[in-house]
């Protein structure tokens, strides 16, 4: 559920950061893709472990065999079906950049020539070797100048265009109490492991020991003094930011993360840090600064860590600085760097191997220009026809919603009335959006690949800072076409399907109606659900934070939330870890409200005639076969135990077994009975959507 325009530098960062943990410069085997094949109905029914009782496990039934025979491929850390049309993706988009990269242009004006000129810039290996470290001494030279806490405040201001950090992030969203205008953010942040938990649980002693091997490695290849010591240094002081963030659970509630109040009050209440200075220097408009509002996430948090940035020494903030600007970099840099920095990441993921450095450069080049990207990619390679299906098929699911919230049981007039009402409102944007991005003002220059990401991160700031003040664009996508994903914007009110996601198995039109249901029709109903979820709920039909519940309802979808998380925290991922029903609320709401949805507009959509049987399966038993190997995936164990941690997604086990077994018609279509491992008896099944 994305709600930001942007994170600063994420879209860039982490195309760069998600792309050097799967791409070297160096490479020395090309891994082998697996292929997924799907018979003409949509279904992979060899892949079934038929040993398997559906009522024991359904994941392992319709996806046992092609998980024992599946392979990670040795550049991934996970694979199934999202990461094989993300590399189909980026296999076309390859083909794109290079048709644009054949000739790079020396100061390109057009949107093909900067996207060929760009992506070059990064291919162009042998240029990127030739100057080593050379492109960060300006930014180091600047670090060691820093002084006092002023300096200290502007350097990490102006980070917001360069490859800097920040202890804190700002940022420009949709403001969540009025969703017509735009209002500047203010985060905690400062860390470079994924999660505060990285650094304070025992369990992962082992990557914190590989995290400071990592630090100290650049601040060794940036001629640091004394890397070793300044490592441990910066990794206490992160240690102690992590004391005070806030849990991935809190930052879920969107009511605790909104705390409005003009900077001239956030000056006041916390004192310690110059935050005039900061703002200024991130390129905050002057005039009436200190009484503009802003949207501080969470209060406590950033306080605590303004104070202790303000009684940490110098010495150890000027190389925090410097650490943390050569990792931001080191994508772009040469082979020391990249090494370095994959080092860490197969310590964290336990990925064993590099990937080419092709699929690192359009992962750069799309961080930069996605939606230029995207428009192309639509034009090659998305046909009107597959929109004007899934329009219909939208049109499907959000019908069934309508039935399923006019014969809610446990729910009030009161706030089934409204919860219509915000139904009614959705917007369903499908393939692409209305209007493109516009990248004229940004600079690309030939063979400049430093100076290329750099002005691209500006240019994404510059953009961002550019919404304030004006009326919020309801037709600005979070999501490029080309990406295989959806999403839900609670402020818009809206979902929005990708190109990229409709294709097998998420979509084919050619295939078994029953199939695509369960498939694309699940996606569509996990992502209507999201606005009626734990979080989601909490916005009415304006897109507007605001309590519309009453509170016995209120009450009542929580006694079912809490029972229906308990079911996850039950789930075992590996020995002792287990899912965190509260961090992943929202995606196991919308996995059991996708699915139901899914098998009701399925009969809808057959008029009262009787369902065929194709291949043994009947229609119902075709639907959950399509939703369970949509989520098919084998992830590495280090993978898997750092995304219980941070991922609001259930593991792929949990995404297919839990739901199903709170669905009545799964246990008819399968015939599952007391006794197996998956049954629960009528009155433990939760029932929300």
């Amino acid at each position: 559920m994305t709600q930001k325009i942007f994170s600063r530098k994420a879209v860039l960062l982490l195309s760069a950061s998600l792309g050097l943990a799967a791409a070297p410069s160096v490479v020395s085997a090309k891994p082998t893709v697996p292929l997924i094949t799907y018979d003409q109905y949509g279904l992979d029914l060899a892949g079934r472990n038929t040993s398997v009782k559906p009522g024991d496990s359904f994941f392992d039934y319709a996806n046992g065999n092609f998980l024992k025979t599946l392979e990670i491929p040795s550049d991934m850390s996970s694979y199934g079906p999202f990461n094989a049309l993300a590399e189909t993706s980026r296999q076309r988009i390859q083909s794109i950049l290079k048709d644009l990269s054949a000739h790079p242009v020396d100061q390109p004006q057009t949107i093909n020539e900067k996207l060929g000129t760009y992506y070059a810039s990064f291919m162009d290996e042998k240029a990127v070797e030739a100057v080593g470290a050379k492109p960060l001494d300006a930014e180091i030279a600047t670090i060691h100048q820093i002084k006092d806490l002023k300096t200290f405040a502007q350097f990490s201001g102006a980070s917001a265009t360069t490859f800097g950090s920040s202890p804190f992030s700002v940022d420009v969203e949709v403001d969540a109490k009025d969703p017509t205008k735009y209002a500047l953010s203010i985060d905690q942040a400062g860390l470079g492991m994924p999660d505060r938990d990285n650094y304070l649980k025992p369990e992962f002693a082992s990557k914190k020991a590989a995290y400071q091997a990592y630090v100290t490695k650049l601040l060794t290849l940036v001629h640091w003094a004394d890397p070793a010591k300044s490592a441990a240094d910066i990794v206490a002081f992160e240690t102690e930011i992590a004391k005070v963030h806030w849990a991935r659970t809190e930052l879920r509630d969107p009511d605790k993360t909104y705390n409005p109040m003009t900077v001239a009050a956030l000056v006041k209440s916390t004192p310690s840090f110059d935050w005039m200075t900061w703002l200024l220097a991130a390129g905050v408009p002057e005039a009436g600064l200190e009484q503009r509002t802003v949207i501080v996430g969470e209060p406590s948090a950033i306080k605590a860590e303004a104070d202790l940035i303000a009684k940490t020494d110098l010495s150890t903030l000027r190389a925090w600085q410097a650490f943390h600007t050569a990792s931001n970099a080191a994508s772009f840099l040469s082979d020391p760097f990249v090494q370095a920095r994959f080092a860490y990441a197969k310590a964290m993921s336990g990925q064993p191997a590099l990937a080419a450095r092709w699929k690192r450069g359009v992962d750069f080049t799309s961080g930069a220009m996605e939606m230029a990207l995207g428009k192309i990619y639509v034009d090659r390679y998305f046909p009107a026809s597959d929109r004007a299906a899934m329009q219909i098929l939208t049109g499907n699911l959000k019908a069934a919603f309508h039935n399923r919230l006019e014969h809610n049981t446990w729910m009030s007039a009161q706030t089934r009335e409204a919860a219509l009402k915000k139904l009614a409102s959705f917007e369903i944007q499908v393939g692409y959006p209305n209007e493109w991005r516009d990248y004229s003002d940004l600079v690309v220059k030939k063979g400049d690949v430093y100076g290329n990401a750099e002005r691209a991160f500006a240019f994404e700031w510059h953009y961002q800072l550019s919404h304030l003040d004006k009326v919020v664009d309801r037709n600005e996508w979070l999501m490029s076409p080309a990406t295989v994903n959806a999403y839900n914007n609670p402020r818009f009110v809206e979902v929005v399907f990708p190109a990229a996601i409709l294709q097998p198995p998420f979509f084919n039109p050619k295939a078994d109606p029953a199939v695509n249901y369960g498939a694309i029709g699940g996606v569509i109903g996990h992502e209507m659900t999201h606005s009626f979820d734990d979080k989601g709920r909490k916005y009415d039909d304006k897109g507007r934070l605001r309590n519309w519940w009453t509170k016995e309802d209120e009450e009542r979808f929580q006694k079912l939330a809490d029972r229906f998380g308990a079911q996850y925290d039950a789930f075992e991922v590996q020995p002792g870890v287990h899912v965190n029903g509260k961090l992943t609320m929202g995606e196991n709401i919308a996995d059991l409200g996708g699915l139901t949805l899914a098998l009701d507009a399925y009969h809808a959509s057959l008029n009262g005639k009787p369902a065929p049987v194709i291949d043994g399966l009947t229609g119902d038993q075709r639907v959950f076969m399509g939703w369970a190997q949509v989520w098919r995936e084998k992830l590495r164990s280090d993978t898997e135990k750092q995304l219980v941690v941070i991922d609001p997604h259930s593991p792929p086990k949990a995404r297919v077994n839990i739901p199903m077994h709170n669905v009545d018609l799964w246990y008819k279509a399968w015939n599952v009975q007391p006794g197996d491992k998956l049954y629960l008896a009528p009155d433990q099944r939760v029932k929300i959507w």
